[in-house]
């Protein structure tokens, strides 16, 4: 095991691997920019170092700030967290050439899985389905034109170097298609620096749902079950749930099918695969997110494992201490995003001081957040201030509970969307189950007539 790591992260992720770190008895070191410098997790680290002004090219997407850091503090391993350079394959080679131990997958495997073309190319040798598209970047509009009427509109374009909702467009006729790809490849060049874009087949109302992976260095890979993401806006995750309402036959397929991606690319550590369910419960993979995911919580309360804490164990060399059957999906987790933004208002960030924090607990309660009263949250950051999670023996209960969790939180000083979740977890369809990934434009906050 690790005698010192440090984690490349900030908020909710940093304070989380804090904790991992804590009760595996590994010293750790936290490190700040300007804008946190006041962040209360900071006072849980074995040592903390500011690494830069507020803005994230001059402090947590730095690299030679972030190895500097490492060295001084004499460390043997970095975890990225979600976001930043998690998913930056440089940055994991750079580590390792460093001879700091990066916890998550090799190099390799980051840059294969993240260009979504090489993914699908990867899915197909493993005999996972993907959406059907193109099979590798649309190069001209003529292309784009040709492969669009061959899979038939609508059609999504989609860039191939990133995720988020970045360089997507839906086009559902021939005339909106050459303004679509030159703004996809506009907004995938301004967002990854990467223009290359892809199309696929639009599938309507899909459902999402990805499923966990983890995966030793000894050739041991293990599904950790599913999560239904399909309750998002604008492609950000709102609500996560563990398990995926599906037959029990599809998840094990899906289960199945993230096992053979893994093993395909040589992946280790965690990681996630991500698929689109249709109406009929047949899955597509999408793409792979080679770091811990902002909803990996749902998954450890149906499970009782650890992720982190097997993140930190895998990048040691440990192997994998239980096996596909020892893993066990029991009972209903799910998770709410709370953001500091307004719902009311097309979701404009709310940065300031948060004057009371007022916390649920309880049975089955859990609370994962870097904040409290008094903290100020910075305007440079994602808006994520806490994430809420429930777990219960049935779905039914569980929405019971999150009920009652949600109208207990109280977060005042700042704008949140707790008023918007306590909507979601009253409405009808929710409730039932029929919700997709366009169901939050659509239905609980159509657009606006102009």
């Amino acid at each position: 095991m690790f005698q010192r790591i440090l984690v490349a992260n900030r908020g909710e992720i940093a304070l989380r691997v804090i904790r991992a770190c804590k009760e595996l008895g590994v010293e750790v070191v936290a490190v700040y920019s300007q804008a946190d410098r006041d962040a209360p997790y900071l006072e849980l680290a074995d040592r903390a170092i500011c690494i830069g002004k507020a803005a994230s090219a001059d402090s947590y997407l730095n690299i030679p700030r972030l190895i500097a850091a490492a060295e001084v503090a004499d460390v043997q391993a970095i975890h990225p967290g979600y976001g930043f350079l998690s998913e930056n394959p440089q940055f994991a080679e750079i580590c390792r050439s460093c001879n700091f131990e990066f916890i998550g997958p090799p190099h390799e495997a980051i840059r294969k899985m993240g260009l979504k073309t090489e993914a699908k190319l990867i899915a197909a040798e493993a005999k996972v389905a993907s959406v059907p598209g193109s099979d590798g970047a649309v190069t001209s509009e003529a292309e784009a034109l040709r492969l669009a009427k061959a899979i038939g509109f609508p059609v999504l374009i989609k860039a191939a170097a990133g995720g988020g909702g970045k360089g997507m467009r839906v086009v559902r006729d021939e005339a909106t298609l050459p303004a679509s790809v030159q703004s996809a490849r506009n907004e995938a060049e301004a967002a990854f620096k990467n223009p290359a874009i892809y199309l696929e087949k639009y599938i309507d109302r899909p459902r999402h749902v990805e499923v966990q992976i983890l995966a030793d260095l000894h050739g041991n890979v293990v599904h950790c079950w599913d999560r239904d993401c399909s309750l998002q806006r604008r492609h950000q995750k709102l609500v996560e749930e563990a398990a995926a309402q599906l037959p029990i036959d599809v998840r094990r397929k899906l289960g199945e099918a993230a096992v053979r991606l893994a093993k395909a690319v040589g992946y280790t550590n965690a990681g996630t695969c991500e698929f689109l369910v249709d109406a009929e419960n047949n899955f597509y993979f999408i793409e792979v997110n080679a770091r811990i995911q902002v909803e990996h919580p749902v998954t450890e309360e149906i499970t009782g494992i650890d992720l982190v804490q097997q993140q930190i164990r895998i990048a040691a060399g440990e192997p994998l201490p239980f096996g596909q059957d020892d893993v066990r999906s029991e009972g209903h987790a799910i998770e709410v995003r709370i953001n500091s933004e307004d719902p009311d208002h097309d979701f404009r960030p709310s940065a300031g001081r948060i004057t009371d924090l007022r916390v649920p607990g309880g049975p089955g309660v859990r609370w994962d957040s870097h904040v409290r009263a008094g903290y100020s949250v910075p305007p440079n950051y994602d808006s994520l201030v806490g994430k809420l999670i429930v777990h219960a023996p049935s779905r039914p209960q569980a929405l019971a509970r999150m009920r009652r969790a949600l109208d207990e939180l109280v977060i005042e000083g700042i704008k949140t969307t707790i008023p918007l979740h306590r909507r979601i977890f009253r409405h009808k369809d929710f409730l039932e189950g029929n919700v997709d990934t366009t169901w939050v434009e659509r239905v609980l906050m159509p657009p606006k007539a102009k």
